[in-house]
């Protein structure tokens, strides 16, 4: 079992490794013992130590949606993070690669609440009734881990992802926003281009069968806490194509049909 002392130099190390651009060692090399709930007290420490700079919360986000994910961190629920205010860019931002350490580019809707969710029992229907709108969004993604382990080639453990803050680095927002009422959201689908190259293509019922189940888990998972998902923060609903890896130079361009495009540019 971790003590409070281990937990906080574990998240000031994951601050460090932000600020410096280097991963460190992966958090169940060093600590294989190490639970979920002790992972998400490290998420914790890292996001006060952030607030108490001046930062602040801008967002939320749910990982790990898939059964596909799931089924390769050998789990069988989604992981949760969050954003802060210098992670948020609009359309057609210009994203310097130099803030990251290996992003990565996944595509998504997001949820804006236009008011607070606070479980326990909230369901699909719940998060619909609250939701004032849905949007295109692209979630960086990125890791202060070891990708792999250098010694066992080992990848990434779900407590690594959720001590990191469910590899989260920025949000890119945009395309058409639409209110719950214009469009079935299980059936929403995107198109990925690379600089003008098509990587990835996916349907938005491959979160959980509906995106709006994922936004329902994080509201009632955050119950220990004593937390509810704020009106007016933008909510990643879940990814539903294949992380894509982003260089200085790229151009990604997301269609998402009758939601519009979303584009943004590495350099």
């Amino acid at each position: 079992m971790l003590d409070e002392t281990t937990i906080r130099a574990l998240a000031e190390e994951l601050v460090e490794a932000e600020i410096k651009r280097v991963p460190v060692t992966q958090l169940s090399v060093r600590h294989p013992e190490m639970t979920i709930d002790e992972a998400y007290a490290i998420q914790r420490v890292v996001r006060d130590l952030k607030i108490a700079t001046g930062r602040t919360m801008a967002a939320r986000k749910i990982g790990l949606t898939s059964r596909t994910m799931q089924k390769a961190q050998l789990v069988d629920e989604p992981d949760r993070g969050f954003y802060l205010d210098d992670q948020m860019w609009g359309e057609q931002a210009r994203i310097p690669t130099s803030r990251f350490i290996q992003p990565r580019i996944e595509v998504e809707l997001a949820f804006v609440l236009d008011k607070p969710l606070r479980g326990p029992g909230i369901t699909l229907l719940d998060v619909l009734d609250a939701t004032a709108w849905v949007q295109p969004a692209l979630e960086i993604l990125d890791s202060r881990l070891e990708m792999k382990d250098p010694i066992t080639g080992g990848a990434r453990k779900i407590v690594d992802a959720i001590g990191d803050n469910a590899a989260n680095a920025g949000i890119v927002l945009g395309g058409r926003p639409v209110r719950i009422h214009e469009v079935d959201l299980r059936w929403v689908a995107a198109v990925l281009y690379q600089n003008g190259v098509i990587e990835e293509s996916g349907v938005s019922s491959a979160v959980m069968g509906h995106p709006a189940a994922g936004v329902a888990w994080l509201a009632n998972s955050l119950i220990p806490y004593g937390e509810e998902l704020e009106a007016g923060l933008p909510i990643l609903s879940g990814s539903f194509t294949r992380p894509i890896f982003a260089h200085a130079g790229d151009v990604f361009h997301a269609d998402y049909g009758p939601l519009g495009v979303l584009s943004c540019t590495f350099e």
